[in-house]
């Protein structure tokens, strides 16, 4: 993620360093409004990230969640346990800020596809929702008033339940020849596009 912003707004790859706190800038949308957009890069660090989020999720008119699609496979809890929290909370319900789901890193020989990133991320949500909706009720029965339920009640949760459109897409910071090959971001871009 730290690779694909700057990456993003410039076309050039850049070494990068961790960061704890947000970065934002103007990207030149390429459509017939030819538009422009503030980009907001919130700090990934679970300590950070709810704390960034809560800054602006009342004013995102969409919402980028970067995936490492190499280290998906065993980082698959922790990436939908964020999701989820991302997916329950009343602010974005309400607005149903565009989302896109950035399967990133695909260049790797290893990587997931954005197909089986999205199976498994419906897998894993619809696990901590059965989870989530058992919690225990207060002493007199009335439920603990916790998040929203996730999806519809009844049926294996599914992005297509959700009030705002979700979309996949493949992509890679670094591109096809690592350091010096072009980003991959075509989807990303049209997709921007898209909701500007």
């Amino acid at each position: 993620k730290m690779t694909f912003f700057p990456q993003l707004l410039t076309g050039r790859y850049r070494d990068t360093q961790t960061s704890i706190t947000d970065s934002s800038a103007v990207y030149r949308v390429s459509n017939d409004k030819n538009a422009n957009v503030t980009l907001i890069d919130l700090p990934g660090h679970e300590s950070l990230r709810l704390q960034f989020l809560e800054r602006f999720k009342a004013a995102a008119r969409a919402i980028v969640f970067v995936v490492d699609s190499v280290a998906f496979q065993r980082e698959v809890k922790d990436v939908a346990e964020f999701l989820y929290q991302v997916l329950v909370d009343s602010t974005v319900l309400k607005n149903a800020p565009a989302l896109l789901i950035a399967c990133n890193k695909q260049d790797v020989t290893m990587a997931k596809s954005a197909k089986l990133i999205q199976q498994q991320l419906e897998k894993e949500l619809n696990t901590l929702r059965v989870t989530r909706s058992a919690a225990p009720t207060s002493l007199d029965g009335s439920a603990t008033g916790g998040p929203a339920q996730l999806g519809k009640k009844g049926k294996d949760f599914d992005f297509s339940q959700l009030p705002m459109k979700v979309e996949f897409v493949e992509c890679s910071a670094r591109g096809s020849k690592g350091e010096e090959g072009d980003a991959d971001f075509e989807g990303l871009e049209k997709w921007l596009a898209r909701v500007a």
